[in-house]
């Protein structure tokens, strides 16, 4: 699948369809195999000399994990708007970004159900 179709399929999230956004992208990130990136993380080294250190094998890792990471970083980026963006452009890996706009979006759901559960009961007392 081409960046180019993948645009056409990203959902853009607003602050009424978190629910049916998330399910839908953390869809397109599986079909990706971005999934356990997304949810997981992985182990980034600290610095060039430690990725130097690292056996061949694990550097084949490192490589493939980071390709992965950017893989769900660009597909999660589709799926916001600017404003959107603007609240987690400080995360540096597709793990950080879903975190952030789970406690963004997330948070704001429970607090409409606390206040849908205040007003159902000012009107039943009523």
């Amino acid at each position: 699948m081409t960046t180019k179709n993948a645009q056409t399929l990203i959902l853009k999230l607003t602050k009424d369809n978190y629910n049916n956004w998330c399910i839908r992208l953390k869809a397109f990130i599986g079909s990706q195999e971005c999934v356990e990136i997304t949810e997981y993380g992985y182990d980034e080294t600290d610095s060039k000399e430690a990725e130097d250190s690292l056996q061949e094998a694990q550097k084949q890792v490192l490589k493939a994990n980071r390709k992965k990471d950017n893989k769900a970083k660009t597909i999660i980026y589709q799926g916001l708007n600017e404003a959107t963006y603007e609240t987690i452009n400080f995360a540096e890996m597709s793990k950080e970004i879903w975190e952030a706009l789970q406690q963004k979006y997330k948070g704001a759901d429970g607090i409409k159900k606390i206040h849908l559960q205040s007003l159902r009961g000012e009107f039943e007392s009523l």
